[in-house]
């Protein structure tokens, strides 16, 4: 969704009706998760995917009768669906899809959520997609104010309340409620999508490699920051447009810059005077990845001196060194592959194996 909302964006301020498809809900081997989205707006113009191709065709259709005034549709598709359009994931596994309309009309807050998430501001939407409340119905969630209403005042403050812990947290996902928000009951299904600002990913040493990693991190959707202590190497037109370049010692940076639980660390130095000051801030904060580049000599060397500096074997732990998966890499290009490779790897649970020597689900199951 975060994608293609510039589009969207540009449709709805222009005031053109619509058709907006959203994953709500996979099962087994589904092939996008949670939130991915295709809109299909004037001129029968198609942007975004939900499925990689499977059924794109059916939900064209549905977005096109939504978009012209047809009622918000709850369609589920999977490899082995006999509904009226005859397709299925061909992947195998399932998806459930809300398929609605947008206008200013019926989603006063959609143009606010565009500008948000361009801008890098928090905010939720939360949508009904099942239950007595209305269909389709949308209340955009900031961590100051709200816009929109799902139809019940009640259903709108719990699911609000809701909504800000889920954004805390960056998390997409269905909850169930009652009419007038009652969390014992389950009746009225809605499907919470944050919108949190992009991941930080923190690269140390202003090499070659590390222009690599910056470009890929970016591919990736991380707002990539590039340190180094040498202004004359730490200079913004070594690296891509768009990524943030600081002359200050890395430690010092870093222990001056907040992370979390979605950062990324790349240590590209490999010079201790760098390493262990940095390393020892790194491995005592919040961080979904830290990894320091280096031969294993360099490494183990590394380990003893952050070890003397204090660091113990759980802190230690974290570190993944030498950087990257075994690719066989060379080139920084290759180097960052074999980076941005172990991170999702790290981050989705894979196991960094080639798909042909392993069994089961392609894409299993993973909870929002």
């Amino acid at each position: 969704m975060r994608d293609v909302l510039p589009v969207l964006g540009r449709w709805y301020a222009a005031g053109v009706p619509f058709g907006l498809a959203t994953v709500v809900q996979v099962s087994r081997s589904a092939p996008r998760d949670p939130g991915a989205a295709m809109a299909v707006g004037p001129d029968e113009e198609v942007v975004g995917s939900v499925s990689g191709g499977c059924v794109e065709g059916a939900v064209f259709e549905l977005a096109q009768e939504v978009a012209a005034g047809g009622e918000a549709r709850l369609e589920t598709f999977g490899y082995s669906d006999e509904d009226a359009f005859a397709v299925g994931l061909t992947c195998g596994g399932e998806i459930t899809l809300l398929v609605r309309a947008v206008t200013p009309e019926r989603d006063p807050g959609f143009g606010a959520v565009a500008d948000s998430v361009a801008a890098g501001e928090p905010v939720t939407v939360a949508t009904v997609t099942d239950g007595p409340a209305p269909r389709g119905a949308a209340l955009a969630v900031w961590p100051d104010r709200t816009l929109g209403t799902l139809g019940a005042s009640g259903l709108d403050a719990a699911v609000t309340a809701d909504a800000r812990g889920e954004l805390a947290l960056g998390a997409t996902g269905l909850r169930h409620y009652g009419p007038e928000g009652q969390r014992r009951e389950d009746s009225v299904s809605v499907f919470l999508q944050s919108f949190a600002p992009p991941p930080r990913m923190l690269v140390f040493g202003a090499i070659d490699y590390a222009a690599a990693v910056a470009r890929i991190g970016d591919f990736l959707g991380y707002r990539v920051t590039v340190c180094d202590a040498r202004p004359v190497f730490a200079t913004p037109r070594r690296f891509p447009e768009g990524v943030e370049v600081v002359a200050e010692w890395p430690h010092r940076y870093l222990r001056d810059t907040t992370t979390d639980d979605r950062t990324v660390i790349c240590v590209l130095t490999h010079d201790p005077k760098f390493d262990v000051p940095l390393l020892t801030e790194a491995l005592r904060r919040p961080a979904a990845y830290i990894g320091a580049m280096g031969s294993r000599r360099t490494h183990a060397d590394r380990a003893e001196r952050l070890a003397e500096a204090g660091l113990t074997e759980r802190e230690l732990s974290r570190l993944r060194s030498p950087v990257g998966l075994d690719l066989g890499a060379r080139t920084p290009e290759e180097v960052a592959v074999s980076v941005a490779a172990e991170i999702v790897a790290l981050r989705w649970g894979g196991t960094g194996a080639p798909l042909t020597a392993t069994e089961g689900a392609v894409h299993p199951y993973r909870s929002s």
